[in-house]
């Protein structure tokens, strides 16, 4: 017995998946020669073509604190997200938050399926890393991408001082 589905059903049902995209990023914490070295507090977020916020992605600060409240005291550091957001939030985060990093290269995926960018309606927009190091300084860098991205686009930016190469790969 054969079951014969018309071809608009096939086409709902396909639709969601067309739209599923994945953001890839990779973060690069430089190793820095200095007496006094405090991994760097990160915030990555998304924000729409007009810098308002949209969306936020990652929190890394400093948990292992005696007192967890002392970590959160710095995130204020972390400036442009701290007024875009930060201040608005309660942390931990759940998905959001988590612990600092040690120097390296840092891989983290983010799911179109999932909040935030299930709900990310299409457009244009940046995403947003920003670093801030106690004792030390503080940097921001902006990649410009399409959601939901119809091609596979990938960008690099090379950071100068608290952030290596950052690298962001939208996929379909």
């Amino acid at each position: 017995m054969r079951i014969r589905v018309p071809a608009a059903v096939t086409g709902l049902l396909t639709t969601p998946m067309m739209f599923a995209a994945d953001l890839e990023v990779s973060v690069e914490i430089p190793r820095i020669n200095v007496a006094e070295y405090h991994r760097p507090y990160i915030a990555m977020w998304i924000e729409k073509q007009d810098q308002s916020f949209a969306a936020n992605l990652a929190v890394w600060y400093d948990l292992q604190t005696a007192k967890a409240e002392k970590g959160t005291t710095w995130l204020k550091d972390l400036r442009m997200w701290w007024r875009k957001s930060g201040r608005e939030l309660t942390m931990p985060v759940d998905g959001v938050s988590g612990a600092t990093r040690p120097p390296g290269v840092h891989p983290v995926m983010f799911r179109g399926s999932k909040a935030p960018l299930a709900s990310l309606a299409p457009g244009a927009y940046h995403f947003v890393v920003e670093a801030s190091r106690e004792v030390g300084g503080r940097e921001v860098v902006r990649i410009p991408f399409q959601w939901p991205a119809k091609s596979a686009q990938q960008v690099k930016v090379q950071g100068q001082s608290e952030l290596g190469q950052v690298q962001m790969t939208v996929k379909p």
